[in-house]
């Protein structure tokens, strides 16, 4: 059989891969044994013809949904870049009462500062900022909570697709001394 053609069973593990991404579970649900299924899933994604599959069905989901990197990267860009000065305004204002309780000279002055938070009307938002928002609900107490999708794991996302994060590891003798190779020769006589 070519390394294109799956088998039923094969055929039915990438539609069911396709499911949820769980090699294991998908296994399970294309008739593997319940036992095997943790080391069948992942043999199967090791697959070529399996592999193949699920990559090209990958790239026709990304294709008519119109999922491009680009557009991902923009839109962890929006994330990663989102400013919380977008969506609310907060200030501090003072307050002075006046009153003269009993009519006389005596004037009672009370002061007070009151701290106010406001969000922005959803039609002012720029799009960036709105696509920064993940949450928006109503307290039990009537207040307005806000919340912006993980503005760090987005920015760590980015920056690995981007290649800044690369992992750099080196090696070292003993007592931090460069490594020096080691080459065994055999000499031999002619």
């Amino acid at each position: 059989m070519p390394a294109n053609e799956l088998t039923p069973k094969q055929a039915r593990f990438v539609d069911e891969f396709m499911i949820d991404l769980n090699a294991t579970q998908a296994a399970k649900r294309a008739g593997y044994s319940e036992l095997t299924a943790d080391v069948q899933g992942p043999r199967l994604l090791g697959n070529v013809g399996v592999a193949a599959a699920i990559a090209a069905r990958q790239e026709a989901i990304a294709k008519k949904l119109g999922v491009t990197q680009e557009r991902i990267v923009a839109e962890l860009a929006k994330i990663g870049f989102s400013d919380i000065r977008k969506a609310i305004k907060w200030q501090s204002a003072l307050i002075i009462e006046q009153d003269n309780p009993d009519g006389g000279d005596v004037l009672v002055i009370r002061t007070a500062v009151t701290n106010t938070v406001q969000m922005v009307a959803s039609d002012e938002l720029d799009d960036d900022t709105a696509a920064a928002i993940s949450e928006v609900s109503q307290t039990a107490t009537g207040g307005v909570k806000i919340k912006l999708h993980d503005k760090k794991g987005a920015l760590v996302d980015l920056g690995k697709h981007l290649g800044m994060f690369k992992e750099r590891v080196e090696h070292t003798g003993k007592d931090g001394a460069p490594l020096v190779p080691v080459v065994n020769v055999r000499l031999s006589k002619r």
